[in-house]
């Protein structure tokens, strides 16, 4: 019998790829795009994965009120977060890990392996090599992140780009009225996009925007990164 996972997380590209890489474990994967939807799950779960920024709220204060009716479920966080800050608050209120966003098909999984009883998985394929070569679309990263599924890069790619305006316009605005909080949420949610769609050089650029919030150049750079990804 599958295992059953929970994943709660609410950015669509990001939900996209999570979920298709946990149900080639394999795994039975329930979705929740905020802690009201997780709570309304009722199901057995075997591990939940949350994101440590959710719309309605915490992932740490989500934890809590699941574990208050199933102590003994393990749950791994996930952000695109690096704060060692963060780190050290998810680990202290009960993740057992904490994975930094974006991460690999193959990082994935072998974290849920790590804490999912053996006998609740079945054989998967070996994890593929990650390759550090940044293009404007880097293909290979792409299928590694995605266990060589062509067709899972095709749909999130499209779903990317369908999204990819707003999510610009989104930082240009921010960075012009100098709303460095909601500046950062933008970049944070467009950086783990980029590292699952392999759009190299636009995450490339989201990063240096982090590091220098108030750079014209930075910003530059940035629009011309998503410049580049259009048709």
């Amino acid at each position: 019998m599958k295992p059953r996972l929970l994943l709660v997380e609410d950015d669509a590209v990001s939900r996209s790829f999570l979920g298709a890489a946990l149900e080639t474990l394999p795994a039975d994967v329930a979705i929740a795009a905020s802690c009201a939807e997780a709570l309304r799950q009722s199901s057995r779960f075997d591990l939940w994965l949350i994101d440590a920024n959710l719309p309605d709220g915490d992932g740490a204060e989500l934890l809590q009120q699941l574990q208050a009716s199933a102590p003994d479920v393990p749950a791994i966080a996930h952000t695109a977060d690096h704060s060692a800050e963060l780190r050290t608050r998810l680990l202290h209120a009960g993740f057992a890990e904490v994975l930094i966003k974006p991460v690999t098909a193959a990082q994935l999984q072998a974290s849920v392996r790590r804490w999912i009883k053996p006998s609740a998985l079945a054989e998967t394929r070996a994890s593929y090599a990650i390759e550090t070569a940044a293009p404007d679309w880097d293909d290979h990263a792409a299928l590694v992140a995605l266990n060589g599924k062509q067709e899972h890069v095709v749909m999130l790619r499209k779903l990317f780009m369908d999204e990819l305006p707003a999510a610009k316009q989104a930082v240009l605005s921010s960075f012009q009225a100098a709303d460095d909080e909601r500046l950062r949420a933008a970049l944070h949610k467009l950086r783990a996009s980029c590292g699952f769609v392999g759009a190299a050089q636009l995450a490339k650029a989201v990063a240096r925007l982090q590091q220098d919030p108030s750079s014209v150049a930075a910003l530059e750079r940035f629009t011309q990164a998503v410049d580049a990804l259009r048709p």
